[in-house]
């Protein structure tokens, strides 16, 4: 049975990383309306396309068993592959460990332009640059219906 507080933990880390990002796009929004110029290059630049060098991507499912585990998952989203990390075993040892776990590869996520995400109570996602995960929008409607 998954672990309500361990999904908790995980989407606690995913949030405070949603909400620089937000904070950064409406600044960045913002800033590209008053300069024509600079919208132009990054709307150029901004659909990220795999390497020309990479054959093939591999999905790859992996337990984060420990801290020094982070390396690995870098190096192979630098290699272009997405990852499904399985954080239940670094759990069972320490939440605290898991908090910083996350952290670090959020930061590192976007720093490399890529994508993270929840993935259930257990498991995060995380995709390369040339990938984005889709998010389903809740909608408004179907959650007032329910209330009633």
């Amino acid at each position: 049975m998954p672990d309500k507080k361990l999904g908790k933990t995980i989407e606690k880390a995913l949030s405070k990383l949603k909400i620089e990002k937000d904070q950064y796009t409406t600044e960045e929004t913002s800033s590209s309306t008053t300069s024509p110029e600079v919208s132009n290059i990054s709307e150029s630049s901004s659909a990220p396309t795999p390497p020309k060098t990479m054959e093939k991507v591999f999905l790859k499912a992996l337990p984060l068993k420990s801290i020094e585990d982070i390396e690995l998952f870098k190096q192979e989203v630098k290699s272009g592959n997405i990852l499904i990390v399985r954080v239940s075993p670094l759990a069972k040892k320490s939440i605290d460990d898991v908090k910083n776990a996350v952290s670090k590869l959020c930061e590192f996520t976007e720093s490399v332009g890529g994508d993270i995400a929840r993935l259930g109570e257990e498991r995060v996602v995380i995709t390369p640059a040339f990938v984005k995960i889709w998010r389903e929008r809740a909608d408004t409607t179907e959650s007032e219906s329910t209330a009633a």
